[in-house]
């Protein structure tokens, strides 16, 4: 009840971003705007703001990084797992495909902040970073048949790698920011959270095609459900304790990146689909979220 608690600003961010969206009419170029803003700007900021402050354990990096995307991995085999099975179109396959383990880095960095302060957002962002260009390459992929991408350029040009990478080398030179640019970038880092989850609600979708369907409600479950089970699972096997365990498995419970309704749309597959999924998984996790927080004691 108490880690529920915790959580509740966070969502409540996320249902006022849809309220916003519904009854205010900013229009798509705000929303368009206040993404790019957070994503461009404001959570590199937060990364590098947390990294460098933070204490880093370089010695458990190796074990955390692998749990995660040893993670990731099962998602995407269990994602895999219906494709003959069900009767779907390659392309409307590979969209929704991705969503089985792809994640929303605004809700990984908020809900470490809000449970673990610094070292959450520090240590989550380490994963964060290590996992989008795996989480890109393989989505990228599936849909590689049916349109074309600059993936490297994307991989190279992401933020949140870029902030994190930063963060990381500044932490190991032992740098430490002049009291001016730590506030510049404390401010930058509170705006983050607040806009990246109001953007989050903001874009919620659930008139499109998904209620009902085998193949969505599959990818729902793997998602928010047999993916943390794996977590804890390869967290025990690879002796995780502490912050390192709690993160590994919340980074499994996270719900599906928005990011993967843009790429479907990009190269030409089932957008409405892939916006069902967010949502719903979006949606779902405000109630399992706090649950496995729960569970693993944060």
């Amino acid at each position: 009840m108490q880690t529920a608690l915790l959580l509740l600003p966070d969502f409540a961010l996320i249902l006022l971003g849809t309220a916003i969206r519904r009854w205010m009419h900013l229009g798509d170029h705000f929303w368009n705007g206040v993404e790019k803003l957070v994503y461009f700007i404001l959570f590199p900021a937060l990364l590098v703001n947390a990294i460098v402050r933070t204490k880093l354990d370089l010695a458990s990096a190796a074990p955390l990084l692998g749990t995660a995307l040893a993670t990731m991995a099962a998602g995407m085999a269990l994602a895999w797992l219906p494709r003959y099975l069900v009767d779907r179109p390659p392309l409307v396959f590979a969209s929704v495909f991705q969503c089985g383990y792809r994640f929303n880095s605004y809700i990984a960095l908020a809900v470490a902040g809000m449970l673990y302060g610094s070292p959450g957002i520090a240590t989550m962002g380490l994963v964060v970073g290590a996992a989008v260009p795996l989480a890109n390459l393989v989505s990228v992929w599936a849909l590689a048949r049916h349109g074309e991408v600059g993936l490297g350029r994307e991989v190279a040009r992401n933020p949140l790698i870029w902030g994190t990478a930063c963060g990381f080398l500044l932490n190991l030179a032992g740098f430490v920011p002049p009291p001016p640019l730590q506030a510049f970038l404390g401010r930058l880092a509170d705006a983050s959270i607040a806009l990246g989850l109001i953007a989050v609600g903001a874009a919620l979708r659930l008139g499109g095609q998904g209620a009902g369907n085998g193949l969505a409600l599959w990818l729902v479950a793997v998602k928010l459900v047999a993916l943390p089970v794996v977590a804890i699972a390869l967290a025990g096997w690879a002796g995780l304790s502490g912050l390192n365990y709690q993160v590994a498995v919340l980074f499994a419970a996270l719900p599906t990146a928005s990011s993967a309704y843009i790429l479907a749309m990009r190269m030409g597959g089932d957008g409405r689909s892939v916006a069902w999924l967010i949502s719903a998984t979006t949606l779902g996790s405000m109630l399992t979220l706090p649950g496995w927080a729960a569970w693993i004691g944060g």
